[in-house]
């Protein structure tokens, strides 16, 4: 290989005298393709574990429990992690919002600006968080940057984006079926959105599997990785765009229903303020409860008293099919996410 590397189960390894070393920590570069808010959403949330494991404290998710996927990365480790990370950005003002995002951590961030092949040929995982756009622009096509990520994982978070547009894109073609894309020299893709939630550590995160399936050190290295920021749960490619409409649009779905609500409760006397934050603790509470094992209508009905004002309330929502507006937003969010991935334009036009 040019780097004197050794492949490890799918990861690059250094090698020492000749022989491939499965080192500590810091045999890992990560590097973020496109640092915007999303990749210091995701890298603070790993400097912070990182620095939570030093000091030996806990560090649990902000979302206060453990999913399947994050039990099974805490019970089975990735064998490496990253501890050494390079953001690569093109404005000075992007370049300024990381240092300053990422102040306490800078002796283990390198910030390259306009220096895409060189973050990349120093990095063992990369993080493809560029926009969409930015990959029409011909950001995998630059001079060299086909041999700099022969090999290795790159993780893509670019929104209604998949694998099969990501190899075309940088090869003119995907790759054959069932067959390790590594194999014909070409880098690994996988499929990852997280949401805007990632800023707080509470973001709802879907893996899509791959075909065929990642080596079991990127595996778990990529539960890791966004176990860090939130809760992760994988899925296969054809839901991707269903998981789009839930988890990426979910939050402004959901913000709308506050907003609503706290509308409501302003009409009536409350004050903004107070009626905002009062909306906001009830939507978590209840998330919380459902999180927790609570089924929604079970929920529901241990709320609504015969007779009430729950009761009265809900028949208004109901009778105003707020139920079936909502499902129809989300499926209609769904077939959007789809056009988008294909290049369509106009996706939200007249019905």
């Amino acid at each position: 290989m040019s780097r004197s590397e050794a492949q490890t189960d799918g990861l690059n390894v250094p090698q020492v005298n000749g022989h491939a070393h499965k080192g500590t920590e810091g045999d890992m570069t990560l590097t973020i393709l496109g640092c915007g808010t999303l990749g210091i959403a995701i890298l603070s949330g790993i400097l912070t574990s990182l620095s939570s494991v030093k000091s030996s404290e806990p560090s649990p998710s902000a979302s206060g429990s453990t999913t399947p996927a994050a039990q099974q990365e805490e019970d089975n480790p990735p064998p490496r992690v990253p501890s050494r990370f390079i953001a690569c950005v093109t404005r000075d003002a992007s370049a300024k919002r990381v240092k300053t995002a990422l102040s306490s951590h800078l002796s283990s961030v390198t910030i390259l600006q306009n220096e895409n092949l060189k973050g990349v040929q120093q990095a063992d995982v990369i993080l493809l968080g560029c926009k969409p756009k930015n990959l029409k622009d011909g950001i995998l096509r630059e001079p060299g940057m086909r041999d700099a990520l022969k090999g290795k994982l790159v993780i893509s978070i670019l929104a209604g984006t998949p694998i099969d547009s990501l190899e075309e894109n940088m090869y003119g073609s995907s790759s054959p079926t069932n067959q390790d894309p590594c194999v014909e020299g070409r880098c690994r893709f996988v499929r990852v959105m997280p949401n805007t939630a990632s800023l707080i550590r509470s973001s709802m995160t879907v893996i899509g599997d791959s075909t065929p399936p990642l080596s079991i050190s990127q595996s778990t290295l990529v539960t890791w990785i966004f176990s860090r920021i939130g809760r992760v749960v994988n899925l296969p490619p054809y839901m991707m765009d269903a998981a789009t409409a839930l988890c990426g649009s979910g939050p402004a779905f959901f913000a709308l229903m506050l907003e609503a609500m706290a509308d409501g409760a302003v009409a009536m006397g409350l004050p903004r303020a107070e009626a905002q934050t009062m909306a906001a603790q009830t939507m978590k509470g209840t998330a919380e409860m459902v999180l927790k094992g609570q089924h929604p209508a079970l929920l529901r009905e241990q709320v609504c008293t015969p007779g009430g004002c729950t009761a009265g309330g809900l028949q208004v929502l109901e009778d105003g099919k707020v139920r079936a507006s909502v499902a129809t937003g989300v499926r209609t969010a769904s077939v959007a996410a789809s056009r988008l991935g294909r290049g369509e334009q106009g996706v939200n036009g007249p019905r």
